[in-house]
């Protein structure tokens, strides 16, 4: 199984030592994530700083930035880390689209469909020289000029991945996409028996196989030294799980587990501002349903009953002082366990 790691995004002159860092220990991929800092800039610098570790946006939103835009961005990262970019996607919910980027709302499904393959003509556009025409529902690109083009790279196209939660885009991850970046309000159920099937059903339209796709996550990792430690990350699942609980878009993930009177709750205490009162109404039990949790001496053996056979990627983020030979230790015994994924195939 790979294993990524979270980038510190607020101050910049971490990202290339901690990253290297991450190298060193053996984990498998840095990321960021778009909440409150630039989700690109820390992966440039850790990118300078390292030489075989992936990197990638956990996820970058993607409608506020033309295809064209990002496309630009993942190629100098692509480019400039000699092949090791990989561009995670998310469309974002309604309400952040309209209100926080101020752009108009359509269908995400078919969306982001048409944006990944736009962000597929310009890569080709300036790897071959061609003529630029896309034209799509969505999309109309069909001018390129060489002053505008990026000189070729020689390198593989750009894998993208996105994420997805819903039946509609977990189909799109799998029709169009190389990966998939699940929520982590999601139970190792509800990847077996709604993600992956629908992730399939994509696959079976373009003719991709499961061996050339990525399935990151799917839920939380929880460890530390001692009881003390995981107890204390554990508290900081459970107000992430009422958080998202509150969100009605996740409620088929909590009906699953017959726990849709809690997400109903949730989401009339968070339109009451109740916010700090919601996590008290998330017990260990359904903590444990979203998250793998145990000390060093446990989580291994957790994280395969978690994720095993299902998953090919989590993200693990160790507390801090937690030893390199440690780290080293336990990201060695949880990278043996198998999964399915052997490489992107982006020949396109």
């Amino acid at each position: 199984m790979r294993v990524f790691t979270m980038l510190p995004m607020r101050h910049w002159r971490g990202a290339g030592p901690f990253a290297a860092a991450a190298e060193a220990a053996g984990f498998d991929a840095v990321m960021t994530v778009e909440l409150g800092h630039d989700v690109f800039t820390p992966l440039a610098l850790a990118a300078l700083a390292t030489e075989r570790i992936e990197l990638t946006p956990s996820i970058a939103v993607a409608f506020p930035r033309s295809p064209t835009v990002m496309a630009s961005q993942a190629w100098d990262l692509q480019a400039n880390s000699n092949g090791r970019f990989v561009l995670g996607l998310g469309s974002q919910v309604k309400g952040h689209n309209e209100r926080r980027f101020g752009i108009p709302w359509s269908a995400p499904a078919p969306r982001l469909r048409d944006y990944v393959r736009a962000l597929h003509a310009v890569w080709r556009c300036w790897e071959t020289g061609g003529k630029l025409d896309y034209q799509s529902e969505h999309y109309k690109l069909t001018l390129m000029t060489p002053d505008f083009s990026p000189e070729p790279t020689g390198l593989p196209m750009v894998p993208v991945t996105i994420a997805a939660v819903g039946e509609a885009m977990l189909r799109v991850a799998g029709e169009v996409c190389d990966g998939v970046r699940l929520h982590p309000l999601c139970s190792r159920r509800y990847l077996e028996e709604v993600a992956l099937p629908r992730i399939e059903d994509g696959m079976r339209r373009s003719g991709r196989r499961r061996a050339n796709f990525d399935v990151f996550g799917g839920g939380f990792v929880v460890t530390g030294p001692d009881a003390k430690t995981v107890a204390a990350g554990m508290e900081w699942v459970r107000k992430r799980v009422a958080l998202y609980g509150s969100t009605r878009t996740y409620t088929p993930i909590l009906a699953l587990h017959g726990l849709k009177e809690l997400g109903a709750k949730l989401h009339m205490m968070s339109t009451q501002g109740r916010w700090n009162e919601m996590a008290a109404e998330v017990t260990n039990d359904v903590v444990r349903i979203f998250a793998a949790c145990g000390t060093y001496d446990e989580i291994v053996g957790a994280v395969e009953a978690r994720f095993g056979g299902l998953a090919d990627a989590i993200e693990v983020n160790f507390p801090t002082g937690t030893p390199a030979g440690l780290q080293r230790d336990l990201l060695t015994e949880i990278r043996r366990i198998p999964h399915i994924f052997e490489g992107f195939d982006t020949s396109r």
